[in-house]
């Protein structure tokens, strides 16, 4: 059985008093590619920014067996009018050895220049953020977070704005990882992606629908079911308890009901 990188409590996170991700318990081992999936609004990025710290747990908790964490959000929430380089945003990679203010060493700046070339931006350390494309710049982000070094990887969406080769690219350096026994959590739409690269699925909806081997995860049932929550939050609603144990752990409870109204 392989290590655990990250274990879950009942954890629940949301905004303001309103949960977004619901009563999540399980575990993550080290060395496994999960795609998280779910319809906008079922609690994807959410759980992102819980794992990372940056979003406290409303209750439960979140439980780090990990010593490094890299976190990669989406392009949306970074702003790329600031006055800064490639080199500088990728160098920010170090900050956990150095901190923020540490000079790169001899072998830091070779260092720097082996990911630029892996992720394909060896010549563009001087270019500004806000000129990158959109593929470029996420290359950037990964090439930041390969210089981070750590044992678990969280991607929001990392293939927004970007092309098929990039893409391609991006997913050889998340399988590299997964090979390197790092534990890889990714944010993804693209169903037949998830299928093709990601052996575990975790499905959302607010709360977890199915969470295992991609194939199991992924079925037509489950889908259906992820996609009948509701987006909208009710500000009178009461605060939420766990319901009574489902079977299979979740995947399959309530498939005939479903099932009867399609």
């Amino acid at each position: 059985m392989s290590e655990l990188c990250l274990e879950f409590e009942n954890l629940t996170l949301g905004y303001s008093g309103h949960p977004a991700v619901h009563h999540l318990s399980g575990s993550v081992a080290c060395g496994g590619l999960t795609a998280v999936v779910g319809a906008n609004g079922s609690g994807k990025s959410t759980l992102m920014k819980g794992i990372a710290g940056i979003l406290k747990p409303l209750g439960g908790r979140c439980k780090a067996r990990y010593r490094r964490l890299a976190y990669l959000p989406q392009q949306s929430e970074v702003d790329r009018s600031f006055p800064a380089r490639v080199i500088d945003l990728v160098s920010l990679g170090f900050w956990q050895r150095h901190g923020l203010l540490g000079r790169p060493t001899a072998a830091d700046r070779e260092e720097l220049a082996t990911v630029l070339e892996t992720v394909g931006l060896t010549g563009f350390e001087k270019r500004p953020l806000d000129s990158l494309s959109g593929g470029q710049f996420q290359r950037a982000l990964f090439a930041r977070a390969m210089l981070q070094n750590a044992d678990l990887i969280l991607l929001d969406e990392p293939f927004n704005a970007v092309d098929t080769r990039t893409m391609k690219d991006l997913v050889a350096l998340i399988k590299q990882w997964g090979a390197e026994d790092r534990a890889v959590l990714c944010v993804l739409h693209d169903h037949s992606l998830v299928r093709e690269h990601f052996p575990q699925t975790m499905l959302l909806a607010r709360e977890v629908i199915a969470w295992g081997p991609t194939k199991e995860a992924l079925t037509a049932e489950n889908l259906l079911r992820a996609r009948q929550f509701q987006e909208a939050w009710d500000e009178k609603a009461p605060w939420c308890e766990p319901g009574p144990p489902k079977a299979d752990g979740g995947i399959s409870a309530d498939i005939e009901k479903v099932r009867a109204h399609v």
